[in-house]
Formats: C-alpha cells, structure tokens, sequence
C-alpha cells in the first residue's frame, strides 16, 4: 500500500513540475514570441504557410474561424472515411486486410476525427498499416491541434477589447502541431521505443508454440500470429493528443504498446501533460497566472477525488469474488484487492490512477479493463466523463470546457450578491451565459438520450452481454464516451453494430462541434467588450473560496444531471453485492 501510494505522489510531483514549464513555452508559441525551437520551425512553419496560400498576418473573426474548423476537420473526416473504405487496394497492407465496412469506417473516421478514438474493432486484425499511420495517427495530430487552436481563440478573447477578430485558425492549428505535438511526440516516442514498443513495417510475425493447441475452429495450431506495426509513432501522440486510440486490441494494457513500469509511467504522464500546462498558458496569457492556477487547482481536487474513490474500491477487492474463495489479500507474489482485467505488471494503483487520468482528460486508452472493475470503481470513472470531460479534459477542449462553466459559476455568484457578473476584466451577460448552458447541457443530452433509445431498440439491447444494472452501466459508459468525446469502453457491449456505429458516431460528431461552435462564440461575443475596471466589490477569481465555488457548481450539474441514471446502474449493482 505504501508503496502504491508513493508512485501516485510521484507522479503528481512529476506533473506539476513539468506544468510552468512547457505551460510558458506555449503561451510564447501561441503569442508569436521567439522560443529556442524557433530558428530551427520558423522556416518551416513560413514554408508551410506559403505553399497553403495562408494569410498568417490575416485575422477571422469567430464566424470565420468556425467556418475554417468545420471545412477542414469535414475534409479530414471524409479523407479518412475514404482510406479505410479503400484499404484493400492500398500499399502498406502486409495481412492483405480487405476495406473496412461502411458503417465502421463511418463509426471511426468520426471517431478520430473528433479526437474521441472510440474503437468498435480490433485494430491488429482490422486496418492495416497505412490506415493507421496515414489516416488515424495523422487525425490524432489534427483533432488534438483543433482543440488547442479553439482554446487559444477563446483566451484571446478575454485580454482583447473593442476588437472583432479571434486570431487566425490556420497559424494556431499549424503551431500547435508544429512547435508543440511534434517535437514532444518524438521525445516521447524514442523513449518508448527504447522500452520495447514496436515500431516496425515488418509483416505479423510467426512464432511456434510451446505445447500445440486447438484454434476457434477445433484445428490443430502449432504457431502462433504475432502481431507488430508502427506502433509507438502512434502511441505517442494517442497519449499526448489526449486521443487514446491504440494500436493493438488491448490498447495500453498490450505488452507492444505499454511493455515497462517506466513506459507506464511515461504514457500516464503524457495523458495529462498538455491539458495541466495549458491551464499555466491560459493564466500567462492573460497576465495573471493566478487564474491559470485556480483552474488547475479546481480540476486537481475532483480528479483526487475520484482517484481516491477508484484506488479505494479495486484495493478493498470484489465481495463477489472473495465468496468463490479468491485470496485477495496483498502479498509478496500479488498486489492484492481486485485484479480481474488488471495487469499483474501494474497492479491496482497503475490500473486506478491510468482509468481515472484517461476519463478525465478526454483520453479514452486503457491499461486495465474497466468492466472489470468493481461498481464504484468504474463509477468514478464514468462520471467524471459525465462532468463534460472539464477535469483536465481534451488538449484544449477541457479548459475551453472549464471556461463555460467558470462564465457560469461568475453569473450565478453574480447574481447571488447583486452585481453584474465579471470575469477578467469583461461583462458576462445573457448571451455568454446562454452558449455556456449549449456547452454543459449537449452532452448531457445525447448521453441520456442515447442510453434511452439503444434500451428502448430491442436490437441494440441484444448486444449487452452482461444481464441487469451492468448491462445498463455498459450502455450507460458508452454514450457518456462518445458524447464526451472520450473513447474508453466499458466492454461487455457489442457495439459493431449498425445501430451503435450510427449513434455512438452521431454522438460524436455533435458532442465535439456543438461545443466547439458555441465556445468560439463566447470568444467572439467577449472579443467586442470593453475593459471592466476592478472595484472592491468584484469577485476574485484567483481565490480559495472561487476554487471551491467552482467545484460546487460543477459537482451540482454532474450530480443532478447523471444521478439518477447512476443509480439504476453502478450505484444498484454497488448495493446488490454481497455483504
């Protein structure tokens, strides 16, 4: 225990430390400054700017730099429907993969599209090597530089005045991929090659079994397929990009993708790295890191929460398992508590702290199988992707997340003592409050709705293989995913299928630009404000009492919104254990 606790700790130090740091270096990157990547990328980026025929000193106001957004996230969605739709007459296919259905590939190009990487296959055996590195691991740049891009437009929007443009979507999307998801990709993925993670244009590999067995088909099999692939190119920025699609069935739990304590330990800090940092580029950004601290101090006290409820749930074992008479006390040859779907490399603090850092940073890998875990221990998880994936969140999405629900957190303390509702120096008004509410409340609708209409469809109920309140959690986690746009799964659901490539894609697709739109028209609605000069009687946003109040609001709405559909799954399924 003691020893679990301490690699937690670390790991936050860790964190924290690398959060000044790279959060500066950021906001030099997004104010055009010079940084010491700089004479090295300014050439490229203007050689990139000048082959696209972009305007880089041409400003957008926010109508603008949506339609940019849309256009060219639409192009990249159709492009990489069409590669997987294509597979089968494509290069780089060593199994000679044939095309990905049509309802799949529609599934996953939205899917990575929307940096979401919910996956309804198995990606060893279902694309090949030029759909993964062309198509997926370059959308796992793109998504993950359009959430950075919408961010930086937003904080603009609150250290201009009496100004009509956001910035220019080009050059923020192309620095983010250039100056910031570039370089620490490399970094990151040397090092987890040096751990083992293949990175290969080989084809499978054969290997010949140590004692013959019988395949799915009853015939005698003395070898065994082993897969392999440009695995690690991919991990890297998987993890970095807050995407999570893996390259392997098993995601971060295969031993191809996550083989070390050390590549475990580097994977986990890359899930969290960029989304910390951003919130020390925010508050630099606009002159009071204060700010940038407040929000990093409001998501580290939820996510501590949740971590502990997790940690807390999977060391204290499944009751279920105890009474077949599973010895699930720690010792020296196992760590203990409940390891069903855990790698025994990891344990139960790795496989706690890696399923409560992926759902609350929009992520979505794994390196434990959350339908596996125990009823509150997969709750946790759960809901935090039900808090609108704020706590840390997508690269970019979960502070531009966090914002919405700051601007509402400042109108109702606002109102609750009488003053017009400021924040950093600009009026929330009516409108800004009314995009905030599309923000927290469209996810919330297309899970419940979802869940609803895949309960009510006797096809979709069909592909629940758990009976009872885990069925329904399983469902449940799932819409909460792709609303969300995290992508982790709980299993035990057979989701290729029509109807769940349809909906868990629609929920996708608008759980991403249904808050993507309106957080940029909170940017361009502040843009055109005037400064609101500081009075004593205006609200600290920096201050111990905000952080708190912050938190309330957001635990309010998760808890108001999902408690109710909680309690017909983890919560009841929680109470139905043996005592």
């Amino acid at each position: 225990m003691f020893f679990s606790i301490l690699q937690i700790g670390l790991f936050f130090v860790v964190l924290l430390l690398l959060v000044k740091p790279l959060g500066s270096y950021m906001a030099k990157v997004y104010q055009g400054n010079h940084t010491f990547m700089t004479p090295v990328l300014e050439p490229v980026e203007r050689f990139i700017y000048r082959i696209s025929g972009i305007r880089y000193s041409q400003e957008m106001d926010w109508k603008t730099y949506a339609v940019a957004m849309l256009l060219f996230n639409i192009a990249g969605l159709i492009l990489l429907y069409l590669i997987q739709r294509l597979q089968g007459i494509l290069p780089l296919n060593p199994q000679g993969l044939a095309a990905v259905p049509p309802d799949l590939a529609f599934n996953s190009a939205i899917s990575f599209a929307t940096n979401t990487n919910w996956q309804s296959y198995s990606g060893e055996t279902t694309m090949s090597y030029l759909t993964q590195m062309m198509g997926f691991t370059v959308q796992n740049f793109l998504s993950a530089a359009t959430g950075m891009a919408i961010l930086i437009a937003m904080v603009r929007s609150f250290i201009r005045y009496s100004a009509n443009t956001i910035g220019n979507f080009w050059v923020d999307m192309t620095r983010s991929v250039l100056y910031i998801l570039l370089p620490l990709s490399l970094i990151l993925g040397v090092a987890l090659v040096s751990q083992g993670v293949v990175q290969t244009f080989n084809p499978p590999q054969m290997s010949s079994l140590l004692q013959a067995t019988q395949d799915a088909n009853a015939q005698n099999a003395g070898q065994q397929v082993i897969a392999v692939g440009p695995a690690a190119s991919q991990i890297a920025i998987k993890q970095l990009g807050t995407n999570g699609g893996g390259f392997f069935n098993v995601n971060s739990a295969h031993p191809f993708e996550n083989p070390t304590p050390l590549s475990n330990f580097l994977e986990l800090l890359a899930i969290l790295l960029i989304p910390a940092a951003l919130c020390y580029t925010f508050g630099k950004m606009v002159s009071d890191t204060r700010q940038g601290w407040a929000l990093l101090a409001a998501m580290t006290v939820i996510f501590a929460a949740m971590l502990t409820l997790t940690f807390w749930s999977e060391q204290k074992g499944n009751p279920v398992i105890a009474s077949m008479g599973v010895d699930q006390s720690v010792s020296n040859l196992q760590p203990g508590g409940n390891m069903e779907g855990k790698e025994m490399r990891f344990g139960i603090a790795n496989s706690a702290l890696w399923a409560t850092a992926t759902t609350a940073a929009s992520n979505g890998s794994v390196n434990a199988m959350h339908d596996s875990f125990t009823p509150l221990g997969g709750l946790a998880p759960m809901w935090q992707m039900q808090l609108g994936e704020v706590i840390y969140g997508g690269v970019g999405s979960g502070l531009y997340g966090m914002l919405a629900f700051v601007i509402i957190a400042v109108f109702i303390a606002g109102l609750m003592i009488g003053r017009t509702p400021e924040y950093l120096g600009k009026k929330i008004e009516g409108y800004e409050m009314k995009m905030a509410a599309i923000m927290v409340l469209i996810p919330i609708s297309f899970v419940l709705l979802g869940t609803a209409v895949a309960l009510a469809i006797p096809a979709a109920r069909e592909a629940i293989f758990n009976p009872g309140p885990h069925g329904f959690s399983e469902v449940l986690y799932a819409f909460s995913s792709a609303g969300n746009n995290n992508g982790s799964a709980f299993a035990g659901l057979g989701t290729n299928t029509l109807f769940y490539n349809l909906a868990l894609g629609f929920a996708m697709l608008f759980g991403r630009y249904w808050l993507a739109i309106p957080a940029l028209a909170i940017a361009g609605s502040l843009t055109g404000k005037k400064k609101v000069p500081v009075t004593p009687g205006t609200l600290p946003t920096h201050s111990f009492l905000f952080i708190g109040w912050l938190i309330t609001v957001i635990v309010i709405v998760g808890a108001l919104s999902f408690f109710p559909a909680l309690a017909l799954g983890p919560i009841v399924e929680q109470l139905m254990l043996p005592r």
